[in-house]
């Protein structure tokens, strides 16, 4: 098997979530709207809207905003590149997983400017070898499309195999599995799933990075 190694951004890379918490408070205050709308922000966030467009839909008719839906949406965009961060570990695991011969790819659901705006102002640029977008690609996981994609960017292919990290069971690790990829789950909470699926489990992704690192099997 060769040493590609492809991980999902957000929640995995990076920690989405407190960024949007972040987020939230921020545009509750610029709009007016109190403490408890921050949290109503969030927790509409937490249901998985498919589509930013929907949730922002949403937003505006709860609150009445006279900002249009694109807008917003556009706004949102503009700003998430500058809430989020990417632990030093978490770049120098990647640095280190690259030395020791590996190739890495992110790839990632999103728009191109946000998800492009995350990758460049967090570092995470600077230590892979490229990136896959869907918003790019024209197509999303858990479609092989975008899996095909992020392995070109490293120069390979997916027909020796390589691995995929990342938090969601659907996308990431079904997706991965049916690529002919072995997966990492990212699982923070470490809920319990029977049949998730992965090859590993892993707390966060330097403790997936560690497990890359050990396997023996590589060709």
């Amino acid at each position: 098997m060769q040493r590609l190694a492809l991980f999902d951004l957000d929640n995995t890379l990076i920690d989405l979530d407190a960024a949007f918490r972040l987020w939230a408070t921020e545009f509750s205050a610029e709009h007016g709207l109190d403490a408890e709308a921050a949290e109503w922000l969030v927790a509409l966030d937490q249901e998985g809207l498919p589509h930013r467009e929907s949730f922002f839909a949403r937003t505006k008719a709860r609150f009445s905003l006279p900002d249009p839906v694109d807008e917003l949406w556009a706004a949102y965009r503009a700003r998430m590149p500058f809430l989020v961060h990417c632990r030093p570990e978490v770049l120098a695991g990647l640095s280190d997983l690259r030395g020791a011969g590996w190739r890495v790819a992110i790839i990632t659901n999103g728009t191109a400017d946000n998800q492009l705006g995350k990758i460049q102002r967090t570092g995470l640029a600077d230590v892979v070898d490229g990136y896959a977008l869907s918003g790019v690609e024209g197509v999303r996981k858990p479609e092989r499309g975008l899996f095909d994609a992020a392995a070109r960017c490293c120069g390979l292919t997916l027909a020796a195999g390589g691995w995929m990290v990342g938090d969601r069971l659907a996308v990431d690790i079904a997706g991965g599995r049916a690529a002919g990829l072995r997966t990492i789950w990212v699982n923070p909470g470490r809920q319990s799933c029977v049949t998730h699926g992965a090859d590993h489990v892993a707390a966060d992704v330097v403790e997936a990075v560690t497990i890359l690192r050990t396997q023996k099997e590589l060709g």
